[in-house]
């Protein structure tokens, strides 16, 4: 069909105008072009401030000499930003499940939304693919909206679908999405995923993240029978399941047979799998990370990581120290679904110690570290060495059950640690 409102893409990103608050679409969906229209605009701009989860790619409004045209405030903390937080970056903590209430409910109030969709069916509507996340309740909010039509973007369903007069501005082009490749998991993470599977019952839930340790987990998940995906974001290690028959959904409560996810990263395999495919629904984040509606899927199971976790189960997931690393995303709003849901369990999995040798279970989280999950929403903690079950412990039994998952080389320091501030000897194995 005709393309309303058609223009390059240095044409479209003149609908910004200093002063303004500009929404990016991110992770794999990040519109590129746009941003580099935008970018190039930047001797006319003044005090534009962009808002986004976390990007990929070309970043270039975080140089330093484009201070006085462009300042962000992220959501979350991707790699290409990281070295500029606290100079031209800034960080919002919250909920990824209350991010869209802060457009919705007028707390943050957005000029221009720049994404990247397929290009429309015969009805008109565009897909939003493998972004929908934040994204969907911003354009319902925004003053403008600018549009990549973009062919390379998969067409997926469930919220994703935006009809293109939504759009102020068109800009036609073919460009290829981020990609993010498997990730060879390292021996230590190779035996956290058989010790994670070992506790995911048949007919769970999954949530899960993208990297070594959750792709180490699913490639243990092959004997498993009828489990279900809802989960803020997926990767490609999903697909093996779902074509084995494991994944198929049908015990879900809440959308069943349905994989739910809000947004999607991996390779163009990912994005394939993802085209057309009416199995998989991208949802308003809002949605997907609601505690009322991940705890009605029984046996939900939230997989998650760490930077570092205290011996009474404070779980330090955004920062190292003060310095902001990433974001609390929603690692809580998981947490705490899957602890509500029947049999479902909320699970910490990280490796016992840095590439460095720094032990990541500590007596005390460092000096400005933020507690994304509390040590009475931690339940259970894995490492290559097991898995300790925290519900329901005392402080001190907390801190056996972690010791004892340490890695060696740390559990003389963790057994003093813990003497001195429990003050009675504990058992040692």
């Amino acid at each position: 069909m005709n393309i309303p409102n058609k223009m390059s893409a240095a044409e479209a990103v003149k609908h910004i105008k200093s002063g303004d608050r500009v929404l990016i679409q991110g992770g794999s969906a990040t519109p590129q072009e746009l941003i580099k229209a935008m970018v190039a605009r930047a001797p006319e701009l003044r005090n534009v401030e962009l808002v986004h989860l976390h990007t990929e790619g070309e970043c270039g409004y975080v140089a330093p000499e484009l201070s006085e045209s462009f300042h962000t405030n992220a959501f979350f903390i991707g790699g290409n930003v990281r070295k500029m937080v606290g100079k031209t970056v800034d960080y919002i903590p919250i909920f990824l499940s209350d991010i869209p209430s802060l457009f919705r409910e007028g707390y943050m109030d957005l000029d221009v939304v720049m994404v990247n969709v397929s290009p429309p069916d015969k009805h008109g509507f565009c897909s939003l693919g493998v972004s929908v996340d934040i994204v969907i309740a911003a354009i319902e909010k925004t003053k403008k909206v600018i549009a990549q039509i973009n062919p390379r973007m998969p067409r997926t369903f469930g919220d994703a679908l935006v009809h293109i007069k939504n759009f102020d501005a068109c800009v036609e082009i073919v460009e290829e999405l981020h990609e993010m490749n498997l990730v060879t998991p390292s021996e230590a993470e190779i035996q956290i995923g058989k010790n994670v599977a070992g506790i995911i019952e048949d007919g769970a839930t999954l949530q899960m993240g993208i990297g070594a340790i959750p792709n180490a987990v699913l490639s243990f998940l092959t004997n498993h029978k009828n489990l279900g995906v809802h989960t803020e974001m997926f990767a490609e290690g999903i697909i093996d399941l779902v074509e084995k028959g494991v994944v198929n959904g049908s015990q879900k409560k809440v959308n069943p047979f349905k994989i739910v996810s809000g947004f999607a990263m991996g390779t163009r395999r990912l994005y394939d799998f993802m085209d057309d495919n009416p199995e998989i629904e991208m949802k308003d984040i809002a949605y997907v990370n609601d505690t009322a509606i991940i705890r009605q899927n029984p046996r939900a199971t939230a997989i998650n990581s760490a930077i570092e976790i205290d011996f009474t189960g404070q779980v330090c997931a955004d920062s190292i120290g003060t310095r902001m690393f990433s974001g609390v995303g929603g690692q809580m709003d998981f947490m705490r679904g899957s602890a509500l849901s029947e049999g479902g369990k909320p699970i910490i999995a990280i490796t016992s110690e840095t590439l460095k040798g720094v032990s990541k279970i500590v007596p005390m989280l460092k000096y400005g570290a933020g507690v994304v999950t509390t040590r009475a929403h931690a339940r259970y903690v894995a490492t290559e060495y097991g898995v300790a079950f925290l519900f329901g412990k005392t402080l001190k039994q907390r801190a056996q059950a972690l010791r004892d998952i340490a890695h060696p080389n740390h559990r003389e320091e963790l057994d003093k640690a813990i003497f001195e501030r429990f003050g009675s000897s504990l058992m040692i194995k």
